[in-house]
């Protein structure tokens, strides 16, 4: 009895809800929300406690989720959108969210492997870091593990990847903002070591070589800082005084900084600053000025790298191809047209 009433409060503390929440679900019975019975599931499967047998049947296995910190919004939206497919499908989604100093993805993986997954989806894992090994994606591959990486395309790596397209994401931003009569135009973005970094730099680049001022460096008009509010405030100073009128962030928490920092300067956006984002995350609508943006399809990409890992579990053979999801451009109030000084 005793350890059995250990084991109610283990699964409550985990999952956040009561011990009678825990035994409805455990016995098997209704009024309890689907997400709800799913995190109790979760909570059952990772502390290694064995389902009752009536439970068994209602799952068809785990499937690992490794996913960066959840400071930045578009993680959270990814987790989310996956989790609930996963579920959907009558899979257990085990979410590891890495943190800073905190458990190293390939901890998080061996976990996963101790319990018995039947795939992994990696987001913005080390896959996306160019400087870091694949060797540890091609032995889980070697061992014949369903595997998707999104964001971060590889060549090494024989697996399904899922990619927001970076090059046209800059040549939406770029045209909109050239539209608006801006030639000077600032690139914030984070460390070049990452992938996407890298892509967008080059679709930057593609998409101002046409009509750059003369006497203009481009190298002048992008800043690689970091992917937070501070690096975005850092890049708008940089920027601005290499003469920019306009500014497109990596990510909306760049996008954030940049609004900082122009304010900082005296500058107002977008009157002396037009400014656009990547990913529209929730409530960039309603920062002042509310933020044009470039907006990820974050539910496309999560069914296509669902449907690759459980189209391998279910034993189709897997493609090493890259999948890329087209960005759409949200117009908001922070873009405006250049300042009559600076055009021509």
């Amino acid at each position: 009895m005793a350890r059995s009433r250990g084991r109610l409060a283990d699964l409550a503390a985990y999952a956040g809800v009561s011990e009678a929440t825990v035994s409805r679900v455990l016995n098997d019975k209704p009024g309890v929300a689907t997400s709800t019975r799913q995190t109790v599931l979760t909570a059952l499967d990772v502390l290694g406690y064995e389902r009752p047998s009536k439970l068994k049947k209602n799952s068809a296995g785990l499937i690992g989720l490794v996913v960066p910190e959840l400071t930045n919004p578009i993680f959270p939206m990814f987790a989310q959108e996956i989790e609930t497919q996963l579920a959907a499908a009558n899979y257990t989604p085990v979410l590891c969210t890495q943190t800073p100093g905190g458990v190293h993805e390939d901890e998080y993986v061996q976990m996963l492997l101790d319990r018995g997954v039947s795939a992994i989806i990696f987001v913005s894992g080390f896959h996306a870091d160019t400087t870091a090994s694949t060797e540890r994606y091609s032995s889980l591959r070697d061992r014949g593990l369903p595997i998707a990486l999104v964001n971060g395309y590889r060549d090494d790596v024989d697996a399904t990847f899922i990619s927001h397209d970076d090059v046209a994401s800059m040549q939406l931003a770029v045209r909109h903002l050239r539209n608006l009569g801006h030639r000077r135009i600032g690139f914030a973005t984070g460390p070049l070591r990452y992938v996407p970094v890298q892509r967008r730099i080059e679709g930057f680049r593609a998409a101002m070589a046409d009509d750059l001022p003369e006497g203009v460096d481009l190298d002048d008009l992008i800043s690689t800082t970091l992917f937070s509010v501070e690096g975005g405030a850092t890049a708008a100073r940089q920027l601005v005084d290499a003469g920019a009128t306009a500014v497109i962030a990596g990510s909306d928490v760049m996008a954030l900084g940049v609004l900082r920092g122009a304010g900082q300067l005296g500058l107002t956006v977008p009157d002396d600053l037009s400014v656009i984002g990547s990913d529209d995350v929730p409530f960039m609508g309603f920062v002042d000025p509310p933020l044009t943006t470039i907006r990820m399809d974050v539910r496309g990409m999560s069914q296509a790298a669902v449907t690759a890992v459980l189209s391998e579990v279910s034993g189709e053979r897997a493609e090493h191809r890259e999948y890329t999801f087209v960005p759409e451009l949200i117009l908001r109030s922070s873009t405006a047209p250049a300042p009559v000084t600076a055009r021509g």
